[in-house]
């Protein structure tokens, strides 16, 4: 319930060198009292002693103490800086479950509470969420961005734009029968305006190729040495190889860093026709994994390649005898002796960069870019030959989709899914 006070360990598990112990809700500072004795004045560190309701000595601990609204949930709250033994942690938190009233916090209750109570929207809430599963660098600037507010910071400049707007067409459908008001005749303009704004947008790299992996499919012919290629770039045996064509019954993924952007490493059936069942939804799968896929290394024929945007043509077991010289356009890869490995591995990271989103640019996840588009084609709507009265309907259509966007309408469904996400005491 959201009017209980909650505790939780809000550090990584122990034992370590510090333990930081959460309590917020309105008996935190109550219960702080009760183990520490005193607290000291808000935003200040003390020393204290913490002790269980028998007087028995727990720990010597960091105490600080946070008055709501501002406290990062917005409530009151207490935090206990400890020693990081599984003892003391342990010790600690019994003694506030012996608490009346206090109870332990749930996954990502925390959070939640700061996004109930104001302390931050839904955008930032999702941000602090791909922190926390953030594995590679690029993941990790990017959620800390969300995290700390950039597109929080946008939506708000574009609520006041589209308020402002929505107040001229009010006013002018209340002086509509005054001929001494003019219309306002820019109206229409300003909300294709913002519409555009939002249309560009929309145009760029969206978040999910950073935050789940860019998807590099290797995909060709069977026994062209797809797997052993995966098995190379990914530095150990995931993938069976033999001789024998159709190995490959069903995709392999292979989550990995290159050059420090998140991948998905997929290799795929041998595409050709087939008479066996199981090895023709391989080949079905391959071929939608191919329509899928980010970026594409091709191990065929160049006249048997997919048209694709991002296609890296490989002329794969270089080292053969009678292999022959690489065509025109392909690397000559061999996955044996290692040659062309680096150079194919820098020109996947190259195309993959091409769907990312730039160093310092907010990328949206499918959720956001859902509610932005809502708000672009009503904005749209609000800017073509219609009614005035149609117009500002529009235009509270796209003020409601900017309250989706941040959490504050029509979200309720999403709030347990994705606080569900978060660790313990976060």
């Amino acid at each position: 319930m959201s009017g209980d006070t909650i505790f939780a360990l809000s550090s990584g598990s122990p034992p370590a060198a510090i333990a930081v112990i959460r309590v917020s809700g309105a008996l935190a500072h109550r219960a702080g009292e009760a183990l520490a004795g005193s607290l000291p004045s808000a935003r200040q560190a003390a020393v204290r002693e913490l002790r269980d309701q028998r007087g028995a000595l727990l720990d010597e601990a960091l105490v600080l103490r946070f008055d709501g609204p501002a406290s990062s949930t917005g409530e009151d709250s207490v935090e206990l800086h400890c020693h990081g033994g599984r003892a003391v942690v342990a010790a600690v938190l019994g003694a506030l479950g012996a608490i009346d009233g206090l109870r332990q916090a749930e996954p990502g209750e925390f959070t939640r509470r700061a996004f109930q109570n104001g302390r931050i929207d839904l955008t930032e809430a999702e941000g602090l969420a791909d922190l926390i599963e953030a594995e590679t660098e690029s993941q990790r600037r990017s959620a800390l961005m969300m995290a700390e507010g950039g597109l929080s910071r946008q939506i708000g400049r574009w609520q006041a734009r589209l308020l402002e707007l929505s107040a001229r067409a009010e006013a002018a459908i209340d002086y509509i029968d005054d001929d001494s008001i003019d219309t306002d005749s820019s109206l229409s303009g300003d909300c294709g305006e913002l519409a555009n704004e939002l249309a560009d947008w929309l145009g760029r790299p969206r978040a999910q190729p950073l935050r789940d992996g860019v998807r590099v499919v290797i995909a060709g012919p069977p026994n062209a040495g797809k797997s052993s290629l995966l098995n190379v770039i990914a530095g150990y045996e995931r993938a069976i190889v033999t001789d024998r064509p159709g190995t490959t019954r069903d995709h392999i993924e292979v989550p990995l860093a290159l050059g420090g952007i998140p991948c998905r490493l997929t290799d795929t059936a041998g595409l050709r026709e087939s008479g066996d069942m199981v090895e023709r939804i391989g080949v079905d799968r391959a071929h939608a994994l191919v329509e899928l896929a980010d970026v594409l290394v091709w191990l065929g024929e160049s006249r048997d390649a997919p048209c694709h945007p991002r296609r890296v043509p490989v002329h794969a077991r270089a080292d053969l005898p009678g292999r022959g010289a690489a065509p025109e356009g392909s690397l000559a890869v061999s996955s044996a002796t290692g040659a062309g490995l680096v150079e194919l591995t820098a020109r996947i990271v190259h195309l993959a960069r091409s769907v990312l989103p730039s160093e310092g640019e907010i990328a949206l996840n499918e959720r956001q870019a859902g509610c932005l588009e809502s708000a672009r084609a009503a904005l749209q709507g609000a800017a073509g030959p219609s009614e005035l009265v149609i117009a500002a309907e529009s235009l509270r259509q796209a003020r409601a989709a900017f309250d989706r966007l941040t959490g504050r309408a029509g979200v309720e469904d999403l709030l347990d899914a994705l606080f569900g996400r978060f660790c313990l005491g976060k």
